[in-house]
């Protein structure tokens, strides 16, 4: 490679170099990177979100309870969630990256931390 691959220079240095000085390379990571639509990066925002609501559970050796009014009324949306678990019980587990909750009767939520 003779010519950086973000801003067409010639590469002076190793045989191996993509880039000609850390901003090129920073600059074709971040376009290549970057959410390509508005609907991703909503997404995005919406397991974001849902993630720091669970996490800011009050959890005991990893399990915790609370209410789905609970949960709603601090904004999270239970449309969005990054994995769907079943056990061979059963019991299905929605899972926001590493945290997943079970939907319990009469409104409660049981809450678990992935270790």
């Amino acid at each position: 490679m003779e010519n950086c691959l973000e801003c067409g220079d010639k590469i002076i240095g190793r045989s191996d170099k993509k880039f000609c000085n850390d901003g090129c390379r920073n600059a074709f990571n971040n376009k290549h990177n970057k959410d390509s639509t508005n609907l991703m990066r909503n997404i995005n925002n919406k397991l974001r979100k849902n993630h720091r609501i669970l996490s800011e559970q009050k959890f005991i050796e990893g399990k915790a309870k609370t209410t789905r009014n609970k949960l709603a009324a601090e904004g999270f949306d239970f449309e969005y969630f990054t994995s769907l678990k079943v056990y061979r019980n059963g019991a299905e587990y929605r899972f926001v990256y590493d945290i997943g909750y079970k939907l319990l009767e009469e409104d409660w939520i049981l809450l678990v931390r992935k270790e």
